[in-house]
């Protein structure tokens, strides 16, 4: 199969890529710079407009789109309107590529987030009746704008004319992988310093997946010609922060986890250039409608996720630093 993934250069793209070049897939990457990861080919497209790069669309048998700026910056207007215009304009360049095709792939699986369900803690959020947007008291007003962004990434899906190409919005959690650069390295190298203890308090739920499960959940729905809509994509079981951390220190060994007051977040997210949102809100999210089609997860729990993935990571990179 021809598999074109726009915005495939970073951790997700990486991910994929692993999965399906070693089966003999053409792995197209389409990308700013033209490049890709080991495995894939490299193709240039801008992110908004069409070019050249529309002929990879026709007769390939997926579109898996990625593309979007980083959520990892500070929550300034100038960013948020750019997460916004990267993934809406990407979004509808891949519409009027796939309309304008002569052969359009049968499925086009579309990133989404999260993040779009309301931060609460009583009861979970699955397709049916999770709750869109809204918050508890506790969250701050401009936590809304990625509940914006999010609405018009998967309006800029629902949008696009192309009634012979199954669309599916995948509401994707924070995906767990041992790879350098991504959430689960940045967590790990907190844990190491015995930083990762409970967040204000740590009662906020923590949505995740396991990279092999959300490998496994994209190829699962590009052979599952009956769903269409959004899919989301996170571990049945979403667990609060302060459980989150400790779960990881234990799989880690270490003995440390200082925890951090509201305010010491605060200063660490503009320190760091991010936003407090990543860590604060409860994102209480569950995989309806996977579980309903009778996906079965690998990694359900995260114990064991926690531990598979500093298996995987002390086995990929040698010797670490001893636990703290």
């Amino acid at each position: 199969m021809r598999i074109v993934i726009p915005g495939g250069t970073g951790q997700l793209g990486a991910l994929l890529t692993r999965a399906l070049a070693p089966q003999g897939h053409d792995v197209v990457v389409l990308s700013r710079s033209g490049r890709a990861p080991e495995g894939a080919r490299g193709v240039r497209w801008d992110g908004a407009t069409l070019g050249p790069w529309a002929a990879e669309l026709d007769g390939a048998s997926a579109v898996i789109n990625l593309a979007g700026r980083t959520v990892n910056c500070r929550p300034s207007a100038r960013n948020r309107q750019q997460m916004m215009t990267s993934r809406v304009f990407s979004t509808q360049a891949v519409g009027q590529a796939i309309a304008q095709a002569t052969r359009p792939p049968p499925v086009w699986l579309q990133m989404s987030t999260a993040t779009l369900y309301a931060h609460r803690f009583d009861a979970p959020n699955d397709e049916a009746t999770g709750i869109i947007g809204g918050a508890e008291p506790d969250a701050p007003a401009w936590w809304a704008s990625s509940v914006w962004v999010g609405q018009a990434w998967e309006r800029a899906l629902a949008e696009a004319d192309t009634p012979h190409t199954r669309k599916v919005a995948l509401r994707t959690a924070m995906v767990m992988s041992p790879d350098r650069g991504g959430v689960f390295d940045y967590l790990l190298q907190l844990t190491r310093l015995g930083l990762h203890g409970p967040i204000a308090g740590g009662r906020q739920f923590v949505s995740w997946i396991h990279g092999d499960d959300f490998v496994r959940a994209v190829r699962f729905l590009m052979q599952a010609e009956h769903v269409h809509g959004p899919v989301n994509l996170c571990a049945p079981e979403p667990l609060p922060q302060r459980d989150f951390a400790a779960a990881l220190r234990d799989a880690w060994g270490a003995r440390v986890g200082l925890p951090a007051a509201g305010w010491m977040v605060a200063l660490g997210a503009w320190l760091l250039r991010t936003d407090t949102e990543l860590v604060r809100k409860s994102r209480r999210v569950v995989p309806g409608r996977l579980l309903a089609d009778g996906f079965d997860f690998e990694h359900p729990a995260w114990p064991g996720a926690a531990r598979a993935l500093v298996a995987a990571r002390r086995g990929a990179q040698g010797a670490l630093p001893a636990p703290v």
